[in-house]
């Protein structure tokens, strides 16, 4: 069975079309429980997210701010394992026929096997999968695989990278481009906001893969404001800590069903 990277570029496709950005969610596998992390993603889904990223969680993400980690430390206490992320995929997807990827290190799927994880991924009819710690220089065995099944293979650009480097990684990605632009503890937001929107205007030079901006939004005036300069709009910490915050499962899910739907109206109003 092929996976739906069709699905995938289709999603963002339409989203340009309506002039708008695409809303990209991520949410943890296994957080807070594994049914509850199927319950959350699909919630995203049905409240106006276009496409999820289920974070397989690690013992040790180095890309990854403290809220992310410490859902995952909930996850991998409780036993996660990638059976259970490739499950969260085909629920979510069978629930909502959206596009549904991993996010994931590299360490955990080497271990698993390549091959073994890009088949069950597209037989889940999950859409791709991004990499944010697999150097494009030793992605061509991931890529091969991904191909053969239909999956995107998201690449990571910073504002570190030199335009020679984002030539290099949009050359071989596919999906979309993830231009990573965290605020840091230092600067204001909006010189944070104008660095995003400078890799940017970098990246697509060299690609015409959409690209999907992670920026620690939390909310829509923050979302219109990437809006303006990005094709998507990817929020991952607002969400987790919305279920970290909640009083149990039925209370967090209300509230990432809310923040939702705030954040989609946020990407119809570009800044």
């Amino acid at each position: 069975m092929s996976g739906n990277i069709q699905l995938l570029n289709d999603a963002l496709a339409t989203a340009k079309s309506e002039n708008r950005a695409a809303l990209i969610a991520y949410l943890p596998a296994g957080f807070p429980t594994v049914d509850g992390g199927i319950e959350a993603v699909k919630a995203v889904l049905e409240s106006g997210a276009d496409v999820v990223e289920v974070g397989l969680p690690h013992s040790d993400p180095v890309l990854d701010g403290p809220v992310i980690q410490t859902a995952d430390d909930i996850a991998l206490k409780a036993g996660l394992k990638i059976a259970d992320v490739i499950r969260t995929v085909r629920e979510a997807h069978a629930a909502t026929g959206k596009p549904v990827l991993v996010m994931t290190y590299w360490n955990p799927i080497d271990r698993y096997g390549v091959e073994r994880f890009t088949a069950e991924l597209a037989e889940a009819g999950g859409a791709g999968c991004i990499l944010p710690d697999l150097p494009v220089e030793e992605s061509a065995l991931w890529r091969e695989h991904a191909a053969k099944h239909s999956l995107a293979t998201v690449f990571v650009v910073a504002p570190s990278s030199r335009d020679e480097r984002l030539a290099q990684i949009t050359a071989v990605g596919s999906g979309f481009v993830y231009a990573a632009s965290l605020m840091g503890v230092t600067g204001t937001r909006a010189s944070v906001g104008e660095q995003a929107a400078d890799l940017v205007r970098r990246t697509r030079v060299s690609t015409e893969l959409p690209v999907c901006v992670g920026l620690g939004v939390s909310n829509a005036e923050q979302a219109a404001e990437v809006a303006g300069f990005a094709d998507g709009v990817i929020v991952g910490s607002a969400f987790v800590k919305a279920m970290l915050d909640a009083e149990d499962t039925a209370a967090g899910l209300a509230a990432v069903r809310s923040l939702t739907a705030e954040l989609a109206a946020g990407v119809r109003k570009r800044g």
